[in-house]
């Protein structure tokens, strides 16, 4: 006898849950998406955020350390008595002396690693009174940009030409990839951090530019070496000018522009309007030589951003992202190339923009 083929009756799912994780596949995604969407609009928020909103002291005050309330900075008296000095870190037969978490002082400086309140801080004080106009020069800088932006000023002394500031331990950016290979601050080297550092100085930038003295022009800037000297890393990762010794101010009402010294200067790194325009057969002339404005700034900054970008995983597409901003910024017509806050405008895209196609991966796979 035949046998009928015995069929077995397989049970499938009701087409409905399919659906339902979809559904819930899909309700996850946007609730991420969502979450992604508040942390960057909180992390924009507090990009953008104005100068004078980080926790500063009125004009003549400052905070130090995790104290909450505003000291009036220190008077000639209150610095003889309370501060201690611990040793020698500067003085020297050459021009400027950079030291370890240390302001650019002129070679007629003794500057003191010091202590006041068991914290340390830096003294230096002039030893040349010949000098006593261009101490008071940068003392005044010092006191009129005190901002997030700029090393802090915690009192002076004019009568003994001194001045007391904050000390940062990591130093001047001329040692930044040093620091970021070592074992403590090597989670710190990533495109991420290094893009908020170029963000950092570009933030400088824009806060010179718009200064309450005005427009004003890093002219300590004629090769990368010298813009890092220029300003210091503190110990969360954050950029501060510390030389203020050599800001022309630029006022484009009363016509008034500025030239960076006397000398002639040279190479690619500065701007072309800085460089002598009439051929080498005709012998430098200061006196014949035109002036330029804060342009010449933002035709720095590709180069500086490239060092802080380095070579590590993400950095190129970084790069790739500025290629736009940067070409603008290397216009030979001054007149071209974008603001810096055109320019911070953009780096702070750019890293939204990544922070977020860095997450999408994740949901993606979630589908």
């Amino acid at each position: 006898m035949e046998k009928k083929p015995h069929f077995v009756r397989r049970e499938f799912l009701p087409r409905e849950v399919p659906s339902i994780s979809l559904a819930l596949l899909l309700a996850a995604v946007l609730l991420l998406n969502a979450l992604l969407y508040l942390y960057l609009n909180k992390f924009s928020s507090s990009l953008g955020r104005v100068e004078t909103d980080s926790g500063l002291c009125p004009f003549g005050y400052f905070k130090f350390g995790a104290v909450k309330n505003c000291s009036p900075w220190l008077s000639c008296e209150a610095i003889n008595r309370e501060v201690r000095k611990l040793k020698c870190v500067g003085e020297g037969a050459v021009k400027k002396l950079i030291t370890a978490g240390i302001r650019d002082h002129t070679a007629t400086d003794k500057v003191f690693l010091s202590e006041w309140k068991e914290k340390k801080v830096v003294l230096s004080q002039l030893t040349n009174s010949e000098l006593k106009e261009d101490f008071l020069h940068g003392l005044k800088m010092l006191k009129a940009l005190q901002s997030k932006h700029v090393v802090r000023l915690l009192g002076y002394c004019e009568e003994q030409f001194m001045i007391l500031t904050e000390y940062h331990p990591l130093g001047s950016l001329r040692s930044l990839n040093e620091t970021l290979h070592i074992p403590k601050y090597k989670g710190m080297n990533t495109w991420h951090r290094r893009l908020m550092l170029a963000i950092d100085y570009v933030s400088v930038i824009r806060y010179l530019h718009s200064s309450p003295l005005g427009t004003l022009v890093m002219c300590d800037s004629n090769d990368l070496d010298k813009v890092l000297s220029q300003y210091l890393l503190t110990s969360d990762f954050h950029i501060l000018v510390n030389d203020l010794d050599a800001l022309p101010l630029v006022n484009r009402s009363a016509g008034r522009l500025v030239k960076c010294g006397h000398r002639e200067l040279r190479g690619e790194f500065v701007a072309p309007e800085q460089r002598w325009p009439y051929g080498e057969d005709v012998p430098f002339e200061d006196d014949l030589m035109p002036p330029y404005d804060e342009k010449t700034d933002i035709w720095k900054i590709p180069d500086v951003s490239n060092f802080f970008l380095g070579h590590v995983e993400g950095s190129d597409i970084v790069r790739l992202h500025l290629f736009d901003i940067h070409a603008a910024c290397k216009k030979k017509d001054p007149a071209e190339r974008p603001s810096a806050q055109e320019v911070l405008d953009t780096y702070r895209k750019v890293l939204t923009l990544l922070i977020r196609e860095a997450a999408m991966p994740g949901t993606r796979e979630m589908l």
